[in-house]
């Protein structure tokens, strides 16, 4: 066989193995990697490399790649299964700010300066330090913050208001094209897309990306930008549908004069304002 031929098939074999060997060592994206992982995957792409070149015999590249998949996948299997040898292999977390306060000695510790530490906290939106009560560099090199409790954002639970719980939206079409499995998943039809479609005036075909979210409200994105969309308001018009109806109760029994009649109206009225009451924060919010 000649030698271009063997560089091929070697090459193919070797890029099976060293995707079958990073899939085993973890998931885990380059910027959550431990710097060890990190430096093993540079290892196996090195002596695979190496290999598929006939640079080096394959029966040393083989040892290379068995020992540098093997002992990472070991280290780890230690570390979450001993407190203690996860902290020697992967490091302890260093707290950089406390009570506010920047403890200049952890930032010495982790190699950064005060612009690293703004940086960081920068990305997320932090971009006042006298906002920071907590900050601490984690194992993998990523600053997590907390803010001081009168600068977080307002929520729903610190209003003492209840909200509908939110499930994640079901993209329906991407890249123009259908999906029919997350609508089949929400129990719709490529029916009733067609049927929410027309009702706006757009075609599928000009359809680039489409999601439903738990409440029903569909979202598009079209091919063609200067198209303007009308914004979903499904929550809002089941909402006025109801109160419409309630309103028209009241009437009823203000305008009735059977006793019987003014008492069904009266009743079915305060059920509406009642149910109205409590869909409200889920329907409006």
């Amino acid at each position: 066989m000649q030698e271009w031929a063997q560089i091929f098939l070697k090459s193919i074999s070797l890029f099976i193995v060293v995707w079958a060997a990073t899939r085993l060592i973890g998931k885990r994206n380059l910027s959550q990697i431990n710097p060890f992982n990190f430096i093993s995957l540079i290892i196996i792409a090195v002596a695979a490399s190496l290999m598929s070149l006939n640079l080096i015999p394959f029966l040393y590249g083989f040892i290379v790649l068995v020992i540098w998949v093997a002992f990472p996948i070991a280290l780890d299997y230690l570390s979450i299964k001993s407190k203690t040898m996860h902290q020697l292999i992967n490091g302890k977390e260093a707290v950089l700010i406390k009570h506010g306060k920047v403890m200049e000695e952890n930032l010495l510790s982790v190699r950064m300066t005060g612009e690293d530490l703004l940086a960081q906290l920068r990305s997320k939106n932090a971009f006042n330090m006298a906002d920071v009560e907590f900050a601490v560099m984690e194992t993998n090199g990523s600053i997590s913050s907390y803010l001081k409790s009168d600068k977080k954002p307002v929520t729903s639970h610190d209003l003492g208001r209840k909200v509908a719980p939110q499930a994640e939206p079901q993209t329906i079409v991407l890249d123009g094209n259908l999906l029919e499995e997350p609508l089949a998943s929400l129990g719709l039809n490529p029916q009733w897309l067609n049927i929410e479609l027309d009702k706006i005036g757009v075609a599928l075909e000009n359809v680039f990306l489409a999601q439903v979210d738990s409440s029903g409200d569909l979202y598009l994105d079209l091919f063609d930008d200067a198209v303007q969309l009308p914004q979903s308001k499904v929550k809002e018009l089941l909402y006025a549908t109801l109160e419409k109806s309630q309103a028209d109760f009241s009437t009823f029994a203000l305008q009735t004069v059977d006793e019987e009649a003014k008492a069904m109206y009266s009743k079915n009225s305060q059920k509406l304002q009642d149910l109205l009451n409590k869909l409200q924060p889920y329907l409006l919010h």
